[in-house]
């Protein structure tokens, strides 16, 4: 195991997935430094990151908030440095000193970010699903120009990588593999009535059954989007087709996903619903540590239940696997329609069941250009948002 401390950049810091890094690195401050922190605007929760841990930088991406964190930081009388805007977290993304890069900003936003730190040959370990959704082939074809590690950390992808290592970003999908095996929990609202569906508040919808999970996720979740957008992700991280991959409800959320072998063999990876055990492996991969995670009690446990999903309760799912199967700029408009739909729920303007609406309207009425450059698929982001908010203001309450 090496003992060499390494720098590590946090961008999405105040967020679920950067507070579990903190906590790992926090056991283990002999062998990894927090050499930069990154948010959206959370000025009060940065600083208070800055304060226990001192990195380098400190980064916002509102540039407002940004000048109110300078302030405080100057009258803490703290080292950090503070950046702002895209340009900053860009910067601290692929600064020659940082030996790995936490690529956890939720949504479209962590595109740019995520991918100056591959171009930059770092370890990037990614939680940011979006960026593979909208960018896929050329997110992949930069880790393979740069050369750069891509350690995934949902925990499905995580599961599967485990489980298929020496497979993990051949030049094809292994032969010897029959299957990937994607579990999910099916959320708060696996059993809800379906005419109650359209009544569901927001604070039932982030309500999770098993994980503690920012908002925006937690509502991907009940509307299994978040399962839809992983089977487009999976199929980039392992070079898989959407038929390759299946996705199973397991409500224990115990076992994280299987890959299933042309033997007969299933290999599947096991362990409480805790994101620090996905973190500490993508930190230390090759090695491995204490992640502070309680050891799995399967007596205590007692059973594991498996569901085939329900597509009429989840339009969302459906509408993922489709995009997935036609490939193109679909599942660019998945995720940008997606993201404005689940907003538009959060603020309390269109129903739960709406969310799935404004997707399938973008989905239908946005024009789909070839996606041969990175501009391109900015540009076909920002269309389907365009069409998304018209059809939600046409929906709402």
């Amino acid at each position: 195991m090496t003992e060499i401390q390494q720098n590590v950049a946090i961008l999405g810091s105040t967020g679920s997935i950067g507070e579990n890094t903190l906590a790992v690195m926090r056991r283990h401050a002999h062998r990894w430094r927090v050499f930069a922190l990154a948010a959206n605007s959370s000025v009060a929760a940065l600083l208070r990151q800055c304060i226990e841990f001192k990195p380098r930088y400190a980064v916002l991406r509102d540039t407002a908030a940004a000048a109110d964190l300078q302030q405080q930081i100057r009258s803490q009388g703290l080292p950090t440095e503070v950046l702002a805007g895209e340009e900053g977290l860009v910067s601290v993304a692929a600064h020659s000193e940082v030996d790995a890069v936490m690529a956890a900003i939720v949504g479209s936003a962590g595109l740019e970010s995520t991918l100056a730190a591959v171009h930059a040959g770092k370890k990037v370990l990614l939680a940011n699903k979006e960026s593979l959704v909208m960018a896929g082939r050329q997110f992949m074809q930069a880790v393979r120009a740069a050369d750069a590690t891509l350690l995934p950390i949902d925990s499905e992808h995580n599961a599967i990588f485990q489980c298929m290592p020496g497979a993990y970003q051949a030049g094809g999908f292994p032969a010897e593999v029959q299957r990937i095996i994607l579990t999910a929990s099916g959320g708060p609202f696996r059993h809800t009535p379906l005419p109650e569906l359209q009544h569901m508040s927001v604070e039932q919808a982030v309500a999770h059954p098993n994980w503690q999970m920012g908002r925006k996720i937690s509502v991907d979740s009940a509307t299994m989007m978040n399962k839809g957008l992983e089977l487009i992700e999976a199929c980039w991280l392992f070079n898989a087709k959407p038929v390759d991959i299946d996705i199973v409800l397991h409500p224990q959320s115990i076992i994280h996903s299987l890959v299933q072998y042309v033997d007969g063999s299933v290999l599947a990876q096991l362990g409480n619903p805790d994101m620090r055990t996905p973190i500490a492996h993508g930190l230390a991969w090759p090695d491995r540590v204490n992640a502070g995670v309680e050891p799995l009690d399967l007596i205590a446990i007692g059973q594991l239940d498996f569901e085939v999903p329900d597509y009429a309760r989840f339009p969302c799912l459906a509408l993922a696997r489709e995009a997935a199967t036609a490939g193109g700029a679909s599942a660019v408009i998945l995720n940008a329609a997606n993201e404005i739909a689940v907003q538009a729920f959060l603020s309390e303007q269109i129903k739960f069941t709406a969310i799935a609406a404004v997707i399938e309207h973008a989905l239908a009425y946005t024009e789909s250009y070839e996606l041969e450059t990175l501009e391109v698929v900015k540009q076909q982001d920002q269309t389907a948002r365009r069409v998304a908010i018209e059809h939600a203001a046409a929906l709402a309450l």
